[in-house]
């Protein structure tokens, strides 16, 4: 009798385990949908919010001629914002405005403003700052995104060259900065991004000036966000190789063979100026103190500055040692 309860026992503890696993692997798919589901929402919320976080504000572009500095104002201006748009070419500023009106509802955008501006031309800089106040009284956005770019060793690189770099990528941005300043500290609100080259946090051969103003201007940002932190004014940087015209974000078939190709061919030819211009949008919403945008290999070699300058040092000599040696 108690063999055949046993029995009997062991029969349905069975069913109860099959039971079981049965709702174990029913539960799995389930719970890869509604993860993915939740995800889709919570991806269809953030970009609609990133995308309305310039609406009704006044948002500077330093450079908006320039191919990161277009797809901003289309991005924004799509957005609702009230754009302040400088270059130094007034006729293709007017153009940009007249693109930006043509393609867009006016019911739902405002025109732009434009404003010339020249950060290698010193003296027209203060008329400049004050005509950009004058847009609408204030701004709640300010992008940096100037750039003037210089390669050459040390000894053929003129000091007229070093003192232009100067102006264009640190005197000029923080000239335009300090003018601006004062009303988002008296609003107690504003956002200011510096869109930033990898080389204002790694120095490689042949960018001497050009790195030292990018030094220059990163730590400038990285100093003003303590001390205005408290006035309820956001700092933000983002730091990328380059811009490029070849990147469209789309691996192609023939460059996606290995896991190297992926992680290092993809990202070689720079960022595009549409991912830039989304990482910009992405980071006046989140309001995220600092994005580096670089493939693998700088990151690596970020820390290996950090960690181990002596052998970091001793790579970039040799890496110049064999580039001279392959010319001779």
């Amino acid at each position: 009798m108690e063999a055949n309860v046993t029995e009997v026992d062991k029969f349905w503890l069975l069913k109860k385990m099959e039971a079981g696993w049965s709702t174990i692997i029913l539960m799995v798919p389930c719970t890869v949908v509604l993860v993915a589901v939740l995800l889709q929402v919570y991806t269809f919320v953030y970009n609609y919010l990133s995308k309305t976080c310039v609406r009704n504000k006044v948002v500077l572009l330093s450079d908006a001629l320039s191919t990161l500095g277009k797809e901003c104002a289309n991005i924004f201006h799509a957005g609702g914002a009230r754009l302040i748009l400088c270059g130094k070419n007034w006729e293709k500023l007017q153009d940009l405005s007249d693109e930006l009106m043509d393609t867009s509802d006016p019911s739902m955008t405002f025109p732009p403003k434009l404003v010339l501006l020249d950060f290698g031309d010193s003296d027209s800089l203060p008329d400049s700052v004050k005509e950009v106040m004058d847009c609408y009284g204030c701004v709640d956005v300010l992008i940096l995104n100037g750039n003037l770019k210089h390669k050459a060793s040390v000894h053929t690189s003129t000091l007229e060259m070093d003192k232009s770099l100067m102006e264009n990528n640190y005197f000029g941005p923080v000239t335009l900065l300090k003018g601006v300043l004062p009303s988002m500290i008296s609003r107690r609100s504003g956002h200011l991004l510096l869109v930033n080259s990898i080389h204002g946090k790694l120095a490689v051969p042949f960018r001497t000036s050009y790195a030292a103003s990018k030094h220059a201007v990163q730590a400038f940002f990285d100093c003003l966000r303590s001390e205005v932190d408290e006035l309820g004014v956001c700092v933000s940087t983002i730091n990328i190789t380059f811009i490029s015209s070849c990147a469209t974000g789309k691996q192609k078939d023939t460059d996606a063979k290995t896991i190297w190709s992926y992680l290092y061919t993809k990202k070689s030819l720079g960022v595009s100026a549409s991912e830039a211009a989304i990482e910009v949008q992405k980071t006046l919403s989140n309001k995220r103190k600092e994005v580096l945008m670089v493939p693998s290999l700088p990151k690596v070699a970020l820390h290996a500055r950090s960690i181990f300058p002596n052998l970091f040092f001793a790579v970039m000599a040799a890496g110049i040692k064999d580039a001279t040696n392959a010319k001779l």
